[in-house]
């Protein structure tokens, strides 16, 4: 297949409606026709379902907040929307879908909740199941209250982890029907803030990427009980970096063989190989977005491209990456996309 669909969510608080679709033409290495794909207040993250019928993305809804479903047209790529579930409050920032999609859960970075919600067989979503509160603090100025900002399965999907940055918390919860309960927590570092994680293929391990701190956790996983252990902490943005920065977005490739992690502020992706043995990581280069303000990033299907939106400069930029060495190279920069943060590929 040379061309995919791609979504991207945005804030919609100057010029962007909604969630923008755009196609990659893999053979003429190029982004193409970036256009509005649903009017939507605030859909800052998206997730697509596995089977590739259902896009979900958090939503804003006058005083209240949710997420809001779609089908997508195989054909065009077209999202026409199902129904949205929303409760007063700011909207998530945060939302994932299981495999066979029958449970989403959402994390919300201002109400400290973190909310799951089961499915009907075409996607629509049913009230909320489960609304879980957090309490808790840290020592930076921006770690007042629980700052929830990721929701997600683990990879056997017998737990959700939740990721707060306000309290330097990682959560694991038992499923149960849609039902979560609290059975794990990890603290990292006092001041870290961690933000996303993403699990290796094998299961063993995950990665935590900190904004505060602009690190990369190197955890051990206990598939048994849901528990972590930290292994490392490795700088995402070089010693010597004297500028502001803010760590955001954490992916890893299909093969486990190398860990993405995007910085706000020195505008980069740093690129981590993959100790397979102990799941340690060692910095291989830093790559420039070519835009201000990384927000988020993707690996198409193929796993050799990757797209990194840059939410201050309202703009996409397309690399080629080496399999073999994780490596980025540029391809194309500048495609304009208002206000992007999350992008995901059909």
């Amino acid at each position: 297949m040379a061309k995919f669909f791609g979504y991207v969510g945005t804030y919609t608080k100057e010029e962007s409606e909604g969630v923008y679709q755009f196609t990659l033409d893999t053979e003429k290495h190029e982004i193409t026709g970036v256009k509005l794909a649903a009017k939507l207040d605030n859909p800052t993250y998206l997730t697509v379902s596995n089977d590739k019928k259902n896009l979900y993305a958090v939503s804003k809804e006058g005083e209240k907040g949710g997420v809001t479903a779609f089908t997508i047209s195989p054909e065009s790529g077209e999202l026409t929307k199902l129904n949205s579930q929303a409760s007063e409050g700011a909207p998530p920032c945060h939302v994932s879908v299981n495999r066979n999609r029958t449970q989403v859960v959402t994390a919300n970075y201002h109400t400290t909740k973190i909310e799951s919600y089961l499915t009907n067989p075409d996607g629509s979503l049913n009230p909320a199941t489960s609304v879980l509160e957090h309490q808790g603090s840290g020592p930076h100025k921006r770690q007042d209250k629980p700052h929830m900002h990721f929701a997600g399965f683990t990879p056997d999907e017998r737990y959700v982890i939740a990721v707060d940055l306000g309290s330097d918390r990682v959560y694991t919860y038992s499923v149960d029907k849609g039902k979560l309960e609290e059975v794990q927590v990890f603290e990292t570092k006092p001041g870290s803030g961690p933000r996303h994680i993403v699990f290796h293929p094998n299961g063993k391990f995950a990665y935590v990427m900190t904004e505060l701190s602009s690190e990369v956790i190197a955890l051990h996983y206990n598939e048994e009980d849901g528990s972590f252990r930290a292994q490392q902490y490795i700088s995402a943005i070089p010693e010597d970096f004297e500028g502001e920065n803010d760590g955001s977005a954490i992916h890893i490739s299909s093969d486990g063989k190398f860990v993405y992690a995007g910085n706000r502020g020195h505008n980069t992706i740093a690129v981590f190989e993959v100790n397979q043995q102990s799941g340690q990581l060692g910095l291989v280069e830093w790559t420039s977005t070519e835009g201000n303000w990384p927000r988020d990033f993707v690996l198409d299907p193929t796993e050799e491209f990757l797209i990194a939106t840059n939410q201050k400069s309202n703009s996409m930029t397309l690399f080629s990456r080496d399999k073999s060495t994780g490596k980025l190279a540029l391809l194309q920069s500048g495609v304009k996309v208002p206000e992007p943060v999350c992008v995901k590929f059909l």
